[in-house]
């Protein structure tokens, strides 16, 4: 009998006498010499009583720096018409889960160029991350120039670029997994090790913009940062229209990110959170109403609310102005010199789709 995750091939012909070479992956044995098996190609064609071979390992693919850049089917072959990949080095698609000891923990920051993200909300290296919004706010543009950026930042290098899969989750509510009905734990395979990581960022649409929602409510505690979207934000105009108040991420400690980090992005929120309360004041009685503290307050407020707007060179072509990648450091200093008072003799509309200070 085969073991479990064996690839077995069915070979014969169909009913047209063409050869047919159709891979299966063993799932389940079922006694009297029957397995359950999942075919890995289509089964036009197939028959019972065709020849089936257990190759007595599982489904291998090619690993090394051949595959870079390379398009594969689900069995290893080659979909990009660039001719054949060099198979001397394979890897089975089923490994056991690495050892404790091979686990990275320090925690660092995956630098993204974008201001907004990697100050108020920034991404963990190896970490999971959601960009949360709802119909035409940006997150398809936001992924695009998260692969751009990161891209570029690390000179073009295949290993760090970063691959893009548009998914649709469906969620069922179902009884807890039998894993742990059976007192089984489960370990994590995609997970940082010494020898690199994998940055998981996922867009996942909002129904009807409302974040209590089942698909997004479940998801939160499961991510390391989330970046939520306005559609309040996008009808300003502002883009990135990442709502600075509702995002949130675990890195965005002292003793990961510095004091001087924390200290400004806390001042920034606290900032734009005294401007959301004066809001309806100002829609009732007028700007004129409040007491000079509020008023600078107010002021620094909505710079630093069009600071946080960057132009995006994936979206140059519509916007008509160059993209701009901010460095964390450019971006802490931006942001210090707007609440520290310097930029105050400067209209609000100068710090509007700009990138570092310097391009105001």
């Amino acid at each position: 009998m085969p073991n479990i995750y064996n690839a077995l091939v069915v070979k014969g012909r169909d009913t047209a006498g063409q050869q047919m070479n159709v891979t299966c992956e063993v799932q389940q044995l079922l006694g009297n010499n029957r397995v359950r098996a999942v075919a890995m190609s289509a089964t036009d064609g197939l028959t019972r009583g065709m020849g089936v071979i257990d190759t007595g390992a599982p489904l291998s693919v090619p690993v090394g720096g051949a595959t870079l850049g390379r398009i594969f089917n689900v069995l290893g072959e080659p979909v990009d018409n660039l001719g054949p990949v060099d198979t001397r080095t394979t890897s089975p698609i089923h490994r056991s889960a690495p050892a404790f000891i091979q686990l990275d923990t320090k925690l660092s920051i995956f630098e993204t160029g974008i201001k907004v993200v990697d100050l108020l909300a920034p991404y963990r290296r190896g970490g999971k991350i959601g960009l949360f919004g709802g119909a035409g706010v940006g997150k398809t543009v936001l992924i695009m120039e998260l692969i751009n950026n990161i891209a570029k930042a690390h000179g073009g290098d295949p290993k760090y670029l970063p691959y893009w899969v548009e998914c649709l989750l469906l969620w069922g509510y179902i009884n807890r997994p039998l894993s742990t009905e059976m007192g089984f734990f489960t370990q994590e395979r995609i997970t940082s090790t010494k020898e690199g990581s994998i940055t998981s960022i996922q867009a996942v649409y909002v129904p009807a913009d409302d974040l209590t929602d089942p698909a997004p409510a479940t998801t939160f505690a499961h991510l390391d940062a989330t970046t939520v979207l306005s559609r309040g934000l996008a009808s300003k105009g502002i883009y990135p229209a990442v709502d600075p108040l509702d995002s949130t991420s675990t890195m965005l400690q002292p003793r990961i990110v510095g004091e001087e980090h924390y200290e400004t992005a806390q001042r920034v929120k606290q900032t734009l959170q005294r401007y959301k309360e004066l809001q309806d004041i100002i829609a009732i009685l007028g700007l004129d109403e409040l007491s000079e503290e509020d008023r600078l307050t107010v002021a620094r407020a909505r710079k630093i609310e069009r600071f946080l707007s960057q132009p995006f060179f994936v979206a140059e072509v519509f916007t008509g102005s160059p993209g701009k990648y901010v460095g964390l450091v450019e971006t802490i200093r931006g942001f210090q010199l707007i609440l520290s008072g310097e930029l105050d003799g400067l209209p609000e509309q100068a710090f509007y789709l700009v990138g570092n200070i310097e391009h105001r």
